[in-house]
């Protein structure tokens, strides 16, 4: 594990320096947005609703609005907010554990002993076992100020982060104030339902079946050779973060320009600026159609420098399989 933050717990006197790391990750499968016809990769754009232009990350600010107006906020205003940059976690009460609604709870975090001795992290471990409390403490994390609980987890401290008050919701359902009759011989079968399935509770017994069969299910495929190469997945044109929207052609002209150099690369761009020229004299046509294909001559090998149009790309997954 990578620590992701450092500092010291402090109560009082005492200072416990401390490393903080995350306790928990997510095992899901990371899946992506393909085009179904071929495989591309679906590539989204910052646009502008106003003028409908492509925006780069430069030129983005932030906004706040009330449902009626728009407050812009710019990275000048967020830097002139007072940064919490502070390395310690500050102790503010213990508090009887079960004060605490799991409702609450936000991110885990562990912490690891940061000094020759360790032997004031294993006092506060110990002073919060025998005492079953729990502090509350206040720690600046990613620069927001945080809330925690810092408690025992095995023989390891741990802190997790707290929803502030406000951000948890009232249950306000007018359905529950109604008067519900519950009658003893029901309530009985109830509770009979429920001793028939006491038993310990071991994680480890519990698994994402779902999680699972998604694995099982692409090893399958890729056994099969039920696959595309990744890189061809990807389009030509290198991602433009921001910038006017180019055509068809001035992407060709920019990924041979990109992609090739030298004695070679002077054969194959002529060579592609006669499929250029080629294309170019159906241009009218094509935009009657919204782009109707130009079918490639080349080799497999140059298809990477002159990009498919959409029309030829399930011909490309079909050769690949």
């Amino acid at each position: 594990m990578r620590a992701v933050w450092k500092g010291a717990v402090t109560f009082g006197l005492v200072n416990v320096p401390v490393k903080l790391y995350s306790a928990t990750e997510d095992h899901d499968v990371s899946l992506h947005q393909v085009h179904d016809a071929d495989g591309g990769r679906i590539r989204y754009q910052r646009i502008c609703e106003i003028d409908g232009q492509v925006v780069e990350y430069k030129n983005i600010d932030k906004a706040y609005d009330d449902g009626e107006r728009t407050v812009v906020i710019t990275d000048e205003d967020l830097k002139s907010l007072p940064a919490e940059r502070s390395r310690e976690i500050e102790v503010v009460e213990f508090v009887p554990t079960d004060q605490i609604d799991p409702i609450m709870f936000d991110r885990s975090y562990y912490l690891e002993p940061d000094s020759a001795s360790s032997k004031a992290y294993v006092l506060l471990r110990e002073t919060l076992e025998s005492t079953d409390r729990t502090a509350i403490v206040r720690m600046a994390l990613r620069q927001k100020t945080r809330l925690a609980a810092l408690r025992v987890h095995g023989n390891v401290l741990m802190v997790q982060t707290l929803l502030w008050s406000d951000e948890v919701r009232q249950a306000a359902f007018p359905s529950l104030d109604e008067e519900v009759k519950v009658t003893a011989k029901e309530l009985d079968l109830s509770k009979q339902l429920v001793e028939s399935l006491v038993a310990e509770f071991k994680p480890d017994e519990y698994v994402d079946e779902y999680q699972q069969e998604l694995r099982t299910l692409i090893a399958a495929k890729l056994e099969q050779g039920d696959a595309l190469d990744t890189a061809a997945t990807f389009g030509e044109q290198e991602e433009d973060e921001g910038g006017e929207v180019i055509d068809l052609m001035e992407a060709l002209r920019r990924s041979i320009a990109s992609k090739r150099g030298g004695a070679d690369a002077a054969g194959e761009t002529s060579s592609s600026a006669e499929s250029s020229a080629a294309t170019s004299s159906s241009a009218s046509s094509s935009k009657k159609t919204k782009g109707g294909a130009t079918k490639a001559k080349t080799k497999a090998s140059s298809s990477k420098a002159e990009k498919p149009e959409k029309s030829e790309k399930p011909k490309a997954r079909k050769a690949a399989s």
